[in-house]
């Protein structure tokens, strides 16, 4: 079964290259600055966050830059490590969270696609049938076959959106860069990305378009300076945030 929860969780990021003792000490005055066990100063990236999600439910993460949306996302994706708190997610996960996630920009666009494949346990067959799959969706033509370091940012997102929509995940992590490209390629997109979040039993998506919010969401968590300020049904938090802005 899919889900997602998490009990008081908390995220520190080291923050480097405070020399002045004067500095220092004014930083240290701010709520989300502290020193961790080894001395060294760190910013409270997530405070303390309970929450859970079940299969049927379509989050989103909402709330100011900076605030700790993007960070959560990638948190849920394991990319980052709790310091406190537990965090549990079942299910298999598809992360539409950065576009060079996961890619190696020396090889290309088909050698990326097929050692994805691999990586999650198909046959070289299958491997080849999935780049076929993505070569196709993406529209890059040549540029398949050089080295992804190459590619225009546009080119990178077509590919990492193809790759990571070719796959049905269980739990479906997306930040908002995935509504970035050409109107042409994302009016081909739209179809893909609604069949990829009606199959995923769990989807959670970072964004700051409340347009995206009421289509594709039925539950809002509003985040700020790494704290969840309210979290229920998307009309009510959004109102709220409507009202303090």
């Amino acid at each position: 079964m899919a889900l997602i929860e998490a009990r008081g969780l908390c995220l520190d990021f080291p923050y480097y290259h405070i020399g002045a003792r004067s500095l220092k000490k004014r930083l240290m005055g701010k709520s989300r600055l502290h020193t961790d066990p080894s001395n060294r100063i760190v910013v409270t990236a997530l405070r303390n966050l309970d929450f859970r999600i079940g299969k049927g439910e379509r989050v989103a993460l909402v709330g100011p830059n900076g605030a700790g949306k993007t960070t959560l996302l990638r948190t849920l994706a394991g990319v980052y490590e709790p310091v406190a708190g537990s965090l549990t997610v079942q299910g298999q996960i598809g992360a539409l969270i950065d576009v060079a996630a996961g890619m190696d920009t020396e090889s290309t666009g088909r050698e990326n696609v097929r050692l994805r494949g691999l990586y999650r346990g198909l046959t070289d067959a299958e491997s080849d049938r999935l780049a076929e799959e993505v070569a196709a969706f993406a529209g890059l033509g040549d540029f398949f076959d050089v080295p992804i370091r190459t590619y225009s940012a546009g080119m990178g997102v077509r590919l990492a959106f193809a790759l990571a929509t070719a796959m049905q995940p269980q739990v479906l992590l997306m930040d908002e860069w995935f509504l970035a490209g050409d109107a042409a390629f994302m009016a081909k997109a739209e179809e893909r990305l609604a069949r990829l979040v009606g199959g995923a039993d769990i989807m959670v998506v970072a964004t700051h378009d409340f347009s995206v919010v009421r289509r594709w969401c039925n539950r809002a968590i509003r985040l700020e300076g790494g704290l969840i300020l309210a979290d229920g049904p998307v009309e009510d938090v959004l109102r709220g945030m409507e009202a303090a802005a």
